[in-house]
């Protein structure tokens, strides 16, 4: 069944859409620029934190978390940026996805501000060694860099942050009220164990290959 006939009330196009919403203002319209000016390269020098979004061969979306030190997205040029690929699970989901579409979408964050910077455009993966020996942390240089040729870039302004409170410390929720990370992963494929301690241990193992593979 379409779904269109099974639920009236979807939008499915954009004049649908639009007609929802006042038009746009004419600075938010005019506010994307095509490089990076100095206040772009401000903010990312400044920020510890972006989200990469990516879409894969299947076509479904992904959004991959990304931090290091202040500054850790180097600016090549007004059009290219290089972010270090520092290790992981070795799922490699937003690189093979990179490999399958070069589309890409980036959102800054500075903690303590409630504007971002968002870039799209498209990415390609590196081995330079001189530009990932110039990304090395602790002397150890990543495997790969994410280039991001820039194709359109804007601030977002602070609503978001504003209704979410994020950077509130009253807002802030205690973690200790939902189980560990690697409770949950055990619980959604081979099971938790029963023994207490050993949970524990676990946690504790996670915590010790966070602090050794960082870099």
């Amino acid at each position: 069944m379409d779904f269109a006939e099974a639920d009236p009330h979807l939008i499915t196009d954009e004049a649908a859409l639009r007609a929802l919403y006042a038009p746009t203002r004419e600075l938010a319209a005019k506010k994307c620029i095509h490089r990076l000016d100095k206040h772009c390269r401000a903010l990312i020098a400044r920020s510890p934190f972006l989200c990469l979004g990516t879409r894969g061969a299947d076509g479904l979306g992904d959004v991959s978390p990304r931090g290091d030190p202040p500054g850790f997205v180097r600016v090549l040029d007004d059009k290219t940026l290089a972010i270090p690929d520092r290790p992981g699970n070795n799922r490699l989901d937003s690189l093979s996805n990179i490999i399958a579409d070069p589309a890409v979408g980036l959102l800054f964050l500075v903690p303590g501000f409630d504007e971002t910077l968002r870039i799209n455009g498209t990415a390609r993966l590196t081995t330079d060694p001189d530009l990932l020996q110039s990304m090395a942390v602790r002397d150890r240089a990543p495997k790969l860099a994410i280039l991001v040729t820039v194709s359109e870039a804007f601030l977002h302004c602070a609503k978001a942050f504003r209704r979410s409170r994020l950077w509130d410390p009253e807002a802030h929720q205690d973690r200790s009220e939902l189980p560990s990370l690697a409770n949950i992963i055990l619980d959604q494929t081979t099971g938790v164990p029963e023994d207490a301690a050993e949970m524990a241990e676990i946690d504790a193992e996670l915590e010790e290959n966070y602090r050794r593979s960082m870099y």
